[in-house]
């Protein structure tokens, strides 16, 4: 996860996802802010669950990916700029 940028009340990052050595079919990534933060916009990704806890998994175009490809999804956010623990799992 990367900051891209942020204003006061707000900040918009980018996730990208990458496959090992494998193809993959599909992708999922969850994480949980450490603060208020909250999604208001995302992209490139389908998001389930609200709160503090969050999963976004592919969209139907970006979730097969070859050996070592990658996509990325962003989003915008409420709240303080952070980088939370990201979990990765793929299908």
């Amino acid at each position: 996860m990367q900051t891209v940028n942020s204003w006061s009340g707000g900040f918009q990052s980018n996730v990208t996802v990458r496959a090992g050595s494998s193809a993959i079919r599909g992708w999922t990534v969850t994480w949980s802010w450490p603060g208020s933060q909250s999604i208001s916009q995302l992209w490139g990704g389908l998001q389930s669950g609200s709160g503090s806890s969050v999963s976004v998994r592919n969209e139907s175009w970006n979730g097969g990916l070859g050996a070592s490809a990658s996509t990325t999804f962003g989003f915008v956010a409420n709240g303080t700029a952070t980088t939370p623990t990201l979990t990765c799992s793929a299908s």
